[in-house]
């Protein structure tokens, strides 16, 4: 028998998707935030993260956008702005009802792609 997936606990496809909704709705909804998503493509966005943290999960999609580096390099992120990210991720997933194990995981996963998100 199969071991079940961080993917899988997360409710595959459909719950990581209802995730990133949720996130990006608070995301767009902090004034803070707000500035980095003016000339972006927010369905794309929304499918991309998906993706990626489909892929960070164990899920079989593939993610093949830019990495963590490239993709954030021209946005000028601090730390502070890092963590507002992070608290809305982790708000996001308790919203949606995932495990605390889980969720801990994920923004586990999260935190380790700091250093290239903010470009360090």
């Amino acid at each position: 028998m199969k071991a079940e997936t961080l993917y899988d606990r997360l409710g595959g496809s459909d719950g990581i998707e209802t995730v990133v909704d949720e996130f990006y709705d608070r995301m767009l909804d902090d004034e803070r935030m707000q500035p980095f998503f003016e000339d972006v493509d927010m369905e794309r966005q929304r499918r991309h993260q998906a993706l990626f943290i489909s892929q960070v999960a164990g899920g079989p999609a593939e993610y093949s956008g830019e990495n963590m580096r490239a993709a954030h390099r021209n946005l000028g992120l601090t730390h502070e702005d890092f963590e507002t990210v992070v608290t809305h991720l982790r708000a996001s997933l308790d919203a949606c009802g995932v495990d605390e194990a889980d969720a801990a995981d994920v923004i586990e996963a999260v935190r380790g792609l700091e250093d290239d998100v903010l470009c360090r």
